[in-house]
């Protein structure tokens, strides 16, 4: 072929994969308030910066009609470019285009812009909108599926990974997504979930929708397995950019820095009366939270499942930190089987990617009950016990009321290797709470004494001088500083400029054995 039919050529089948599955189907995907995949690339990518790879790539399919059926791309645009001048890859499913549904072109797409992002350590976006298997394929889908699985497990820890659920994401599907670093759901366009709700009426006479199912809603509430929601597209591509702000291209790396606006010696008088004198009355976490870091602002994550426990992204002083804080509004700030998992898989990945952690502690311990006991308890809060004893990066405690039992310990203690560690005047760091442990260590006295009330209420009295504020362990060095609430925001600058070089390894191994 001449020169200039070969250019034809190009320019048809560019016009071909540009259109998708037709522009019927295009505008049917815009009229139900979705953009269409390369819609979704132009507006997270950086104008003009995105550089597709395979393009023409085709499946090979000849079964069921197929051989006729060709559109170039086969549903999914993969290449790559910049978020804030970053670079990433990328990929997008194409609903249009056979549903979205996986063959074993698509997968080979996938795979190679995935092994692009470890080769040149960069993160990689996916944007799921996708029927599931291709089912004329048979099993090279399934086995497509399967390549796609080993580069996410290969790549975990090494560059972030970041999925997007824009549309349907089903059976097999879920999981790559479910493997990923961070999942952003799309409310009321989006679901996930391994079962669709013919085949569970069919198999327990449930009756349940798709949103109920395995809506936006009902996996950042229930399930725990959205991270971030969002109310559209847009919004959840502006989320996915924010996100990466905090997070370097790769483990080798460093967080990006923002050069602060907000005064790293500042100091806010309101933080030393934010903590109620009554140690029974909550108060919200977040309240200290957003007077410390820098402008007031956060990005929390999972923030409506497991609501006992705060974790998110945030800067001090221009430093990209991860936060874990109990969260006393809400179950008193007990930890329990979501709340350890929740904050675990944080802590992890924080230490995967360089990202030093800022934990505030109000915990009064685990959360009793047989529901929780029968539900393993001890397994999983020995995973954020395991998460916070493993991590090496720099690690900044603060104590603001109660730390008792062992969830002292499991909150980034000085015991589980924690680099600094504050306390406030408010501080109470024991075994147990007052009433708890005058019962139990004064049962036969408080038996005999003729005033019963007045005793117990003298011995209380006495546990809280001796145990309820922070200076018993001051003294023995479990507690570096008690300091005034309003110094929290410069002390903890500073604490983390001193850990800037911080260097810790654990002993050489393949892998830990987390009690999963």
């Amino acid at each position: 072929m001449s020169l200039t039919e070969n250019l034809e050529r190009m320019r048809r089948l560019e016009r071909e994969a540009e259109l998708g599955g037709g522009e019927e189907r295009l505008q049917r995907q815009r009229a139900n308030g979705r953009m269409t995949a390369r819609e979704r690339i132009a507006f997270l990518l950086d104008r003009d910066s995105f550089v597709e790879l395979d393009k023409f790539k085709t499946h090979r399919g000849t079964d069921f009609g197929m051989a006729e059926r060709k559109i170039p791309g086969d549903g999914v645009v993969t290449g790559y470019g910049t978020i804030d001048g970053r670079q990433v890859c990328v990929f997008s499913q194409d609903f249009t285009v056979f549903g979205g549904s996986l063959s074993g072109a698509f997968a080979e797409k996938v795979c190679k812009v995935m092994d692009l992002a470890t080769k040149i350590g960069c993160p990689v976006i996916g944007l799921n909108d996708s029927g599931g298997a291709r089912i004329q394929e048979g099993v090279v889908s399934l086995a497509g599926y399967a390549d796609i699985f080993v580069r996410n497990v290969l790549s975990s820890g090494v560059v972030p990974q970041i999925s997007a659920i824009m549309g349907p994401c089903a059976g097999g599907a879920v999981y790559s997504p479910a493997i990923t670093d961070f999942i952003v759901m799309v409310r009321d366009t989006s679901y996930m979930f391994i079962t669709g709700p013919d085949v569970i009426k069919a198999t327990t006479h449930e009756e349940v929708s798709m949103q109920d199912l395995g809506g936006a809603d009902t996996h950042s509430m229930k399930s725990g397995v959205c991270h971030l929601e969002a109310a559209d597209d847009s919004e959840a591509l502006l989320t996915i950019r924010e996100l990466l702000s905090y997070i370097p291209s790769n483990n080798a790396e460093d967080p990006p820095f923002k050069a602060p606006s907000d005064d790293p010696e500042r100091r806010d008088e309101a933080l030393d009366t934010i903590v109620p004198e009554n140690p029974n009355k909550p108060y919200d976490m977040r309240d200290i939270i957003g007077r410390v870091v820098d402008d007031g602002q956060w990005l929390e994550v999972q923030k409506d499942w497991a609501q006992n426990i705060l974790i998110g992204f945030a800067r001090l002083g221009g430093y990209a930190v991860g936060i874990v804080a109990n969260q006393p509004a809400y179950l008193a700030g007990c930890l329990d089987i979501d709340a350890s998992i929740k904050g675990a898989r944080f802590v992890r990945f924080c230490d995967c990617f360089n990202i030093p952690l800022v934990t505030f502690v109000d915990v009064p311990g685990f959360l009793p009950g047989t529901a929780q006991e029968f539900g393993g308890i001890i397994r999983h809060g020995a995973k954020l016990l395991y998460a916070f004893c493993e991590a090496t990066v720099p690690k900044v405690t603060v104590i603001t009321r109660k730390a008792y039992g062992g969830a002292y310990d499991v909150m980034s203690s000085k015991h589980v290797r924690a680099d600094f560690n504050f306390a406030w005047p408010t501080a109470e760091i024991a075994v147990m709470g007052p009433d708890g442990a005058v019962n139990i260590v004064f049962r036969n006295e408080l038996q005999k004494a003729k005033d019963p009330v007045a005793e117990r209420n003298r011995l209380i009295e006495e546990y809280r001088k001796t145990f309820a504020n922070p200076f018993k362990a001051a003294e023995l060095g479990y507690i570096d500083e008690v300091l005034l609430p309003r110094e929290t925001r410069p002390r903890l600058i500073t604490a983390l400029r001193a850990l800037q070089n911080k260097r810790e390894k654990n002993p050489p191994r393949k892998h830990g054995n987390i009690p999963l």
